[in-house]
């Protein structure tokens, strides 16, 4: 691995984290999707959110992977939904996405392209 001397390295496909509401995000689009589900909120449609969820992945009650969502939304009717904010899909997401649905039939996942 090369020397950075204090440089920070390149964030993974040109994402750069920021800031909103006290909190660091991966990328500034997660930071303008949190800022809109807050709108959402104060406008009713969402109950609660919260950012970068773990979920454990099992087959046959072996831990194969934790699939991280960017966040665990509740509307208002109590419905949830785990939300992905994507900017470029890699095989590797679209493999725990498959896997995700395999393994957890229960879980809505919403992709917010931007």
């Amino acid at each position: 691995m090369p020397a950075t001397y204090g440089l920070r390295p390149r964030a993974k496909y040109g994402a750069r984290p920021t800031a909103y509401a006290g909190r660091r995000y991966h990328s500034a689009a997660e930071a303008r999707y949190a800022q809109s589900l807050d709108l959402r909120q104060a406008a009713g449609e969402v109950r609660d959110w919260e950012p970068q969820v773990a979920i454990e992945l099992r087959v046959s009650g072996q831990l194969v992977c934790r699939y991280v969502a960017d966040f665990r939304v509740t509307l208002s009717d109590g419905w949830e939904e785990y939300h992905e904010v994507k900017g470029y899909s890699t095989a590797v997401w679209r493999l725990k996405r498959r896997l995700l649905a395999a393994c957890r039939p229960d879980i809505r996942l919403r992709v917010v392209d931007v």
